[in-house]
């Protein structure tokens, strides 16, 4: 199946009939695809005895988490919000990292984790008390650099020299690791096993006299295992190896494998102009609505949709808002765009929605699900005026 089609193909996901009489933006996610990265997910679990946790900075949608809590161990947070939210709607374990925590957030996070994972020995050493006071059992753990990643992209590389994310093996050395249960790294993003496994090879180099006096390794995030051509059965056996090797407990928190390709962004043709080339006004906004579009830079799929001229009619798909950049990309259709025509952007239920912002108080995108089983869809959340003004003074 050639691109196009595939793309294509995901209308059945996405009926015509939804599409068409959404109030737009709106981003749709579909809770049979949900539940379907779930159960793969749940596989893994099952196979090597592992916790897998929901990673919140990628997808915090929390109507969906009685369908997610079936299946995961629990979530991780970054900071004492997430926390918070994954205690009272997860209700389950609460995984907390942040690169730093003040006295304040401290006390909120201690209120909502069963782990804290720190970033430096310091920060540690300046929260120790007010945990070991608190009297709550609490999972300790600090975050490491493995010395090893392959993302290409420096902005999602949280291992580039000089990096604030994660201590150096050197930082561990004459320190007194009473009280600390695990160790956790994050080095991957949107990779394969393959990558864990070269990965996985330079943190136990590095750390090997550390690993055996821990209770678990969280091995982060990043792990693409929903993704069709991920290698499951090569991530199953490095996960038991390394459990048979240390006799420990495996965490992973993947966000987008938990809600990959399960969700879409509908808009709709305002205007289309003229200057050098067609260029198209959408409702909805790679500033506001899609910030990776210009922060990774990447080029969204949309249903239908291909290269710049590979199918008859190219266009400049552009965002509502007053920013001059404020553009998705250039992208070709078999037939010419109209105004009032719809467009389905695939795979943005990740990061997008988490990351959506207000500015120029352009009109922010509804959150809705629907459900292939009943036919129906749910509008979850509307956004007005009085969200736009409650966010500022």
């Amino acid at each position: 199946m050639d691109a196009n089609n595939f793309y294509m193909n995901e209308l059945k996901n996405f009926p015509k009939k939804i599409i068409d009489n959404v109030e737009t933006p709106c981003f749709i996610v579909n809770d049979a695809l949900l539940e379907r990265n779930l159960k793969i997910l749940n596989s893994v679990q099952k196979r090597t005895g592992i916790k897998i946790l929901l990673a919140l900075k990628a997808f915090a949608m929390h109507s969906t988490f009685p369908i997610i809590r079936k299946y995961l161990d629990g979530v991780c947070a970054s900071g004492p919000i997430e926390a918070r939210l994954g205690y009272e709607e997860f209700r389950k374990e609460v995984h907390t990292f942040a690169p730093a925590y003040s006295k304040q957030d401290m006390k909120k996070v201690i209120q909502y984790s069963n782990y804290i994972i720190f970033n430096s020995i310091s920060q540690w050493k300046k929260h120790r008390d007010i945990i070991v006071n608190s009297r709550k059992k609490i999972e300790i753990g600090l975050r490491i650099n493995p010395g090893h990643s392959e993302i290409e992209t420096a902005l999602y590389n949280p291992c580039i020299p000089g990096s604030r994310l994660g201590m150096q093996c050197k930082d561990l050395e004459g320190e007194d690791l009473t009280g600390i249960n695990g160790l956790h790294f994050h080095a991957l993003c949107e990779q394969n096993s393959d990558v864990l496994v070269r990965v996985l090879n330079s943190f136990e180099k590095l750390y090997k006299k550390y690993i055996p006096k821990m209770k678990w390794v969280n091995f982060g995030g990043g792990h693409h295992i929903t993704r069709k051509d991920y290698n499951v059965n090569l991530l199953c056996k490095t996960i038991n190896d390394f459990k048979n090797r240390y006799k420990m407990q495996v965490h992973l928190e993947p966000g987008e494998a938990v809600a990959f390709n399960t969700g879409v962004l509908v808009a709709t043709v305002l205007d289309i102009i003229e200057n050098e080339s067609n260029i198209v006004i959408l409702d909805t906004s790679a500033e506001a609505h899609m910030p990776d579009v210009l922060a990774m830079p990447y080029r969204p799929n949309i249903i239908g949709a291909g290269k710049p001229g590979e199918q008859k009619y190219t266009y400049k798909l552009c965002g509502i808002t007053c920013l001059a950049g404020d553009i998705i990309g250039d992208y070709s259709f078999a037939k010419s765009l109209k105004i009032g025509d719809r467009l389905v952007f695939l795979d943005m239920a990740i990061y997008s929605m988490v990351k959506t912002t207000m500015f120029n108080g352009v009109k922010h995108p509804s959150i809705t699900i629907y459900s292939p089983s009943t036919k129906n869809m749910h509008i979850v959340r509307k956004f007005g005026y009085n969200d736009y003004k409650n966010r500022l003074s």
